[in-house]
């Protein structure tokens, strides 16, 4: 791949001028964004907030036409859920060949191959040797719920270890362990007993690795018993929080401890997994095999599943009839995710994930040298699984939150969706598909470069 790109002046979002077979929810130019905005504000609740107030028409890989006609380039992946693309040709052709099957029995009424030809193959891509059974779901959250379940059935201890920044969802038992008050947890507790916080490692607060487990150990001498916790869950990347990945030092270290008091190790790979970071699962970079993993997002190339993996004794600590859910593993989503699997694997996107990480932090590097000196402060993340972070100038590095909404909405403007994160909203996070062409990454990190000088000109004047 090359790290150059040619300077191009760049217009608003054009119109579309490609030939699609996709029949729109709604028809392009029947309906503005503007209009939609509206009927949405009267018709959803307020707490659903969008990013951008356009809406989609139609979309293909890594691009996305809204309701208008204006094309843009994806780089927000529907929040890391299509590493495979927006409809990609295996993912749709087996969904639709199962539809023409049937589309729900409910795994615990009738059950279905799909379903038992998933969890084989994810307990053949999870890391470490021993025996693995898995159990399927339909959201992150009740993946990350399943797993509290199963490892508080195995060790017959309530408690829950989870982390400062870490996000696991917004039901109100993952809202405890989610470490992240605004806007996830606001007014809206209290939260369920035997949840506990620790300490990440975060060089912005001087919090380094040790002081991390130290204020682990401490944690177990003034608040959690160690005895009496079942599992201590992490995101080998943070998600929300930022996108920092976990010292894998830290890692080894959690799975030592756990080993030590007998804690189950939950790693989250919700956001991180299915190749986002070069890796089938994040954790893999550190070595470390955790107890059980929770999935979802780029599972299914877009559509509702999600999951637990485990070690095969574990997972079988629930009672029959203690997991499930009426939709859960459903058919057509077993099918796409086994297509999606498929894919990744065809495709080689593990390594693609590799070399576009190279790719983004090489540019992202030259551009902030260039375009906004002092200003762009850490370029972090495993894989494609990166951030770029904003600050107001090196010597305070104070958070910049308003200059990353601005980078947004200016790249926005461009034709570029793009998301913040992190605890403090000053956060860049690439989640582009990793079949976008190299044509289509450059030019979105032109777009990029174009939308920092918008912003970096508009603070200054």
């Amino acid at each position: 791949m090359t790290t150059t790109t040619k300077k191009k002046t760049r217009k608003a979002p054009t119109k579309s001028k490609a030939n699609i077979s996709i029949v729109p929810t709604v028809e392009e130019g029947k309906v503005t964004n503007a209009e939609l905005v509206s009927r949405r504000d009267a018709a959803v609740a307020r707490g659903v907030a969008s990013a951008a107030p356009i809406y989609a028409s139609r979309a293909e890989n890594s691009e996305l036409w809204d309701v208008e006609g204006n094309r843009y380039v994806d780089f927000a992946g529907g929040i890391a859920v299509l590493n495979t693309g927006h409809r990609h040709p295996k993912v749709i052709a087996a969904a639709k060949a199962q539809e023409d099957h049937y589309t729900h029995t409910s795994f615990q009424v009738v059950p279905y191959e799909p379903y038992v030809a998933l969890a084989e193959k994810l307990n053949a891509l999870a890391p470490g040797d021993r025996a693995k059974k898995s159990l399927l779901v339909t959201t992150g959250a009740e993946a990350v719920e399943n797993a509290v379940k199963i490892a508080r059935a195995a060790t017959g201890r309530p408690g829950v270890i989870a982390f400062t920044g870490g996000y696991h969802g917004r039901t109100l038992l993952t809202l405890g362990m989610t470490g992240k008050v605004s806007p996830y947890k606001k007014d809206v507790g209290p939260f369920p007993s035997d949840i506990f916080r620790a300490p990440f490692p975060s060089l912005r607060d001087g919090i380094t690795v040790d002081d991390a487990l130290t204020g682990l150990q401490n944690l177990f001498l003034t608040d959690a018993q160690p005895e009496r916790v079942a599992a201590i869950i992490i995101e080998p990347v943070l998600g929300e929080g930022g996108y920092t990945p976990v010292p894998f030092e830290m890692m080894q270290a959690l799975r030592e401890i756990c080993d030590t008091h007998g804690i189950l190790l939950i790693a989250d790979e919700i956001q991180a997994g299915f190749g986002r970071t070069g890796t089938w699962f994040a954790v893999e970079h550190s070595g470390v095999v955790p107890d059980l993993i929770t999935v979802a997002k780029s599972m299914a190339g877009g559509y509702p599943i999600a999951g637990v993996i485990g070690r095969a004794e574990i997972m079988d600590a629930v009672i029959p009839g203690g997991l499930g859910g009426t939709y859960g593993g459903n058919p057509v989503a077993c099918a796409a995710a086994l297509a999606a699997i498929e894919a990744i694997e065809e495709e080689g996107l593990l390594a693609r994930s590799t070399a576009l990480g190279e790719h983004f932090r090489t540019r992202f590097a030259e551009i902030g040298a260039r375009v906004a000196p002092f200003r762009m402060w850490d370029i972090r993340g495993l894989g494609a699984m990166l951030a770029v972070e904003f600050v107001t100038d090196f010597e305070t590095a104070t958070p910049d939150a308003e200059l990353t909404k601005s980078v947004v909405a200016h790249a926005l403007k461009r034709g570029l969706i793009l998301l913040a994160c992190g605890m403090h909203g000053n956060a860049l996070r690439i989640m582009v598909p990793l079949t976008a062409s190299d044509a289509i990454i450059d030019e979105g990190i032109a777009i990029f470069e174009e939308a920092l000088a918008a912003a970096i000109a508009e603070q200054n004047t």
